[in-house]
């Protein structure tokens, strides 16, 4: 589902997502490579038209994965060893985004982010359709964990430092 539904479907984790990448203005996102093993790489992230999107420099080899295969994974950027903010997880499909109005929407949000905004059409433009998400943080008085997919809803499973 568009993030826009995702909010609405699961506001606990959705408003986490947002307020942290926000901050971070980047995630590290999981692709598979066409090897069949993962490739993490650093991605920034912006919000526009109701969806996560996620810009990407022409041809980057994380591009040309979600070209061929869109399934993906989106992480948190950990501040430490601690990582006191916890960790936020989507995971789903992207759409490689083609529709002016939506690539428009995006060029206005990293603009507004970092005063710049790439040239049409020399870049790709993807947004996450989540299909599942997860958080969870650590340490004392912290311990916090929570999931969500479309077809067990919210839920709260037991913190594995809690038993």
């Amino acid at each position: 589902m568009q993030w826009s539904e995702f909010e609405r479907a699961c506001p606990e984790i959705a408003t986490l997502a947002r307020e942290r990448f926000a901050k971070d203005e980047l995630v590290m996102l999981g692709t598979v490579r066409s090897n069949g093993y993962a490739r993490v790489s650093p991605c920034e992230i912006d919000f526009a038209a109701g969806r996560l999107l996620l810009g990407m420099m022409w041809r980057s080899r994380k591009a040309l994965d979600l070209l061929r295969d869109p399934r993906v994974a989106v992480h948190s950027v950990p501040s430490d060893r601690t990582n006191p903010g916890g960790d936020v997880k989507l995971y789903g499909r992207v759409v490689d985004e083609r529709d002016l109005e939506v690539r428009r929407a995006f060029r206005d949000a990293i603009r507004a982010r970092i005063d710049w905004a790439p040239d049409e059409p020399d870049y790709h433009l993807f947004s996450l359709d989540v299909e599942q998400a997860g958080f969870i943080s650590f340490g004392e008085g912290n311990n916090r964990a929570m999931a969500w997919d479309a077809e067990r809803g919210f839920r709260r499973p037991s913190h594995p430092d809690l038993g």
